[in-house]
């Protein structure tokens, strides 16, 4: 009989390959109860290796880390991202940014002399477009949460619901075809769909770790995005369910 410290290895390895395990056959293809496969979920799961789901699991996203560890991984991806997200941007446009690395990115890449105007809830993205002389720039105020240095709370939302934005910039940690767009934190998932409200269209960012993985907190379906920016290509399932969805994808 295969020992529980295999069996979890063999978990994994199937995850990586399918990007989604069902408890049920699990148990079925290693002759064990489901119980026991409910187990090493779990304790998968403690130990960071994948994202529980009802009835299952799904790769977790490698980016839920703070802001901070998260400034420099996949660096030159988020700099590809950001440059084909700068491009969508109009003279005379209201744009929401989100806050997040990828964003911070993108607003460097900005031009200098083109007059639009910003709306943020994020400090960072504030200070960081100080010196464009032609971006008038709305900071959401708030309590600040410090994983990600973004504004939440009552006085945040309320001034939300002023906006009507053309554009909205938005980070998530996780891109997958049955888990739809989520984040690692409850409070951030409900701003981030609040905001997409506000928006025309909503444009999704995703480095390579966010691809076919999830979080624990669902911002909302694939659909809620009008386009996905991606370095590089996507495998078939999500493809096909984000074209299924209406989004567009930019790679």
């Amino acid at each position: 009989m295969m020992l529980a410290s295999q069996r979890k290895q063999h978990i994994l390895t199937i995850l990586a390959q399918e990007k989604q395990v069902h408890s049920t056959e699990l148990s079925q293809r290693f002759n064990v109860s489901e119980d026991s496969i409910r187990r090493d979920l779990r304790e998968l799961s403690a130990a960071g290796l994948l994202q529980r789901v009802h009835g299952g699991a799904l790769p977790v996203s490698a980016a839920i880390a703070p802001f901070e560890a998260r400034k420099n991984v996949h660096i030159d991806a988020k700099k590809t991202i950001a440059h084909r997200a700068a491009a969508l941007i109009s003279p005379g446009q209201v744009v929401i940014i989100d806050g997040g690395t990828t964003t911070s990115e993108m607003i460097k890449l900005l031009p200098q002399e083109m007059p639009f105007t910003v709306v943020t809830h994020s400090p960072n993205i504030a200070v960081g477009l100080v010196d464009y002389p032609q971006v008038e720039v709305i900071l959401l105020g708030g309590t600040l949460f410090k994983h990600s240095v973004v504004t939440m709370g009552s006085a945040m939302t309320e001034a939300t619901g002023r906006i009507n934005a053309d554009l909205y910039f938005m980070g998530v940690t996780g891109v997958h075809h049955s888990a739809g767009l989520t984040t690692g934190s409850y409070e951030e998932a409900g701003v981030k769909r609040l905001l997409s409200q506000r928006a025309s269209e909503t444009i999704v960012m995703a480095s390579q770790e966010k691809i076919n993985a999830a979080s624990a907190f669902a911002i909302g379906e694939l659909s809620l995005a009008s386009t996905l920016i991606v370095d590089g290509e996507l495998d078939k399932k999500l493809a096909d369910a984000l074209t299924l969805s209406g989004v567009s994808i930019l790679s």
